[in-house]
């Protein structure tokens, strides 16, 4: 696209190997997207480095003399970990767990 908007521009002949038959025959949208347990496995390990980063804050904010109060380090973790959550699990919403060898392709039972 930008290769032609510059020759527009300049005036310049196209390269004559330049293939003008290109065009897109098909695309796919897949939409289905299956649940995975190594993902929720993720989230759950994520959710409880959360956790353990949430009691550090509140010990630390509450033993030294910090300027600020412990929710303004801990609410926006906490937002962004509900964020991704829900964005996953409402992509994957009534969806069967498939495990990792279902989704192989091979066709076999």
């Amino acid at each position: 696209m930008f290769a032609n908007l510059v020759q527009l521009i300049t005036g310049r002949p196209p390269a004559p190997d330049l293939e003008r038959n290109l065009f897109v025959e098909e695309v796919r949208v897949i939409r289905d997207e299956p649940r995975s347990r190594r993902v929720e496995w993720t989230i759950l390990g994520c959710w409880i480095l959360i956790a353990v980063k949430h009691v550090f804050i509140i010990w630390a904010c509450r033993h030294y003399p910090v300027p600020f109060h412990q929710l303004w380090v801990n609410f926006p973790t906490w937002l962004l970990g509900v964020l991704a959550t829900v964005v996953y699990f409402a992509r994957v919403s009534r969806r069967p767990l498939h495990k990792p060898s279902e989704r192989s392709g091979t066709g076999n039972p």
